[in-house]
């Protein structure tokens, strides 16, 4: 996905809201690991820690730290308090926060006003957690449909996500780096649609989007014959602690 140092919306970050139903059932989730590993490197656990989820969307993430014991949408988890606000322009208050989490959203923001701001939110010893789901491309198959993505969209398009490269993350700000490898087992159907939840699909159209859906369908009929698709995943996880 492109990085903008806009601040305004990328018209990409936008579409999400028609695709809002397919992105809650289709993309997936993470790992128990995950969080295991956050809780490692931010020295302390998820139980009872103030927790900001930026960028919550359909609350993929949020469901699951609430699981964890973080105290944070309406809609799904109407116990969870949500704010309206901007990932640049954070509407809470100086030191208040032990965790600000962006799963798959940072990406989206204004590096250069987004970093001072979860600073200037987080409390002394508080931490700031970054995490994308990435198609694991050392899949054979995964690397062909990638390829594929990459002739239909250009070289630097895609829908596999892709994350932010650790040089291009905030310099000065300490991050540590770790991969958390996963996997699910999924109807084919819903690895299609979570394909076209993708801001590169939902940019595009309707009849394009559906003819390369179609085709790629085709595709995996064969590779799996039993219409259930194995979808693997690394988890990249960046952690900065104020």
């Amino acid at each position: 996905m492109p990085h903008t140092n806009r601040t305004t919306p990328h018209p990409r970050a936008l579409s999400f809201d028609r695709a809002a139903a397919q992105y809650a059932a289709a993309r997936p989730g993470y790992p128990p690991a995950l969080f295991t590993t956050v809780e490692e490197l931010i020295g302390r656990p998820l139980s009872g820690a103030r927790t900001l989820d930026i960028g919550a969307g359909t609350g993929i993430s949020t469901r699951l730290l609430h699981d964890r014991g973080a105290h944070e949408l309406h809609r799904s988890l109407p116990q969870i308090p949500i704010v309206r606000g901007d990932g640049n322009r954070l509407p809470f208050a100086t030191a208040s926060a032990d965790l600000i989490t962006y799963a798959q959203s940072w990406h989206w923001t204004d590096q250069a006003l987004a970093a001072p701001e979860a600073l200037r939110v987080l409390r002394p010893g508080g931490a700031l957690a970054l995490w994308w789901n990435v198609s694991d491309h050392s899949v054979p198959w995964i690397a062909g449909q990638d390829a594929r993505l990459r002739r239909f969209f250009g070289a630097d398009g895609g829908a596999h996500g892709s994350p932010v490269r650790s040089r291009d993350l905030p310099a000065g700000l300490g991050f540590v780096h770790r991969t958390v490898p996963w996997m699910r087992r999924v109807p084919l159907d819903t690895h299609l649609a979570n394909l076209g939840s993708h801001s590169a699909f939902l940019v595009l159209g309707d009849e394009p989007t559906r003819r390369f859906l179609t085709e790629e369908r085709v595709r995996l009929a064969e590779l799996f014959p039993d219409g259930t698709v194995e979808e693997s995943y690394v988890v990249d996880l960046s952690v900065a602690t104020r």
